[in-house]
């Protein structure tokens, strides 16, 4: 019986050591499609998801994690992978879904206006946000935002920088969404930041605009060795502000 998501929430800890107790790749596969289902800025859904399988490319994948227990002792691998670069087609694969969505020739007026405001959104402020030049144009365009904010709200977001960490937080996202499935059923997990993202881009022969957001180690935790020890927050209360 899957557990209820806080049950899940409880359940998941980061585990450093896996039992030799094989998983079900189906199982994995689903809690990735799960993955796949998360919020994401603009549904222009800038990720890639690696299930790792092969023994091999598990090992090699290893080294590249500096050989640590949470991908050593790991039955399976998954690696989030965001794809900033292919902007241009997910948001061109956003506009051909509302054409088909909004196909109808009778939609009332709220319906145009939705249609219409969604499709500027795909073709005029996205290319603006994203289109840059080596850096320049997205300096360009903060600074220019930045003084039209002085006389209203705007969007400031719009270096290179600040779209990569767009990505990055969309792609995390999804890896919760994953973790959390994963526990749901009884499955570990262990997200990694340690590794060589140049090593791992080259073993999963990834192109250059791909970029590494996380490893995450998979398999049924060792009760005794797994969980490095008793889980800590700081107090809710410090970090907790109801804005009345």
């Amino acid at each position: 019986m899957e557990k209820t998501v806080t049950e899940a929430i409880n359940y998941r800890r980061s585990t450093r050591v896996y039992l030799d107790t094989p998983l079900d790749s189906k199982k994995v596969k689903q809690c990735l499609y799960n993955a796949s289902l998360a919020p994401t800025s603009s549904n222009l859904q800038l990720w890639e998801f690696y299930h790792i399988t092969n023994n091999d490319t598990l090992r090699e994948l290893t080294k590249a994690c500096f050989n640590q227990n949470a991908a050593k002792t790991a039955q399976q691998l998954v690696v989030i992978v965001t794809r900033k670069d292919l902007w241009r087609k997910r948001a061109k694969s956003n506009i051909t879904f509302l054409e088909k969505i909004y196909s109808k020739t009778d939609l009332d007026s709220r319906w145009l206006k939705r249609k219409k405001m969604a499709m500027n959104y795909y073709r005029k402020i996205i290319p603006t946000i994203y289109t840059d030049f080596l850096g320049i144009l997205g300096w360009f365009k903060y600074l220019t935002f930045q003084i039209v904010g002085l006389f209203r709200p705007i969007y400031r977001q719009t270096r290179a920088s600040d779209m990569r960490i767009v990505a990055h937080k969309s792609a995390a996202l999804a890896a919760e969404n994953f973790m959390l499935s994963m526990s749901a059923i009884g499955y570990d997990t262990c997200p990694m930041e340690g590794s060589d993202t140049l090593k791992v881009r080259q073993i999963l022969g990834l192109p250059r605009g791909a970029e590494i957001n996380m490893v995450i180690g998979c398999g049924i935790r060792n009760e005794e060795r797994g969980i490095y020890g008793p889980r800590f927050r700081v107090p809710f209360e410090d970090v907790y502000f109801e804005v009345k």
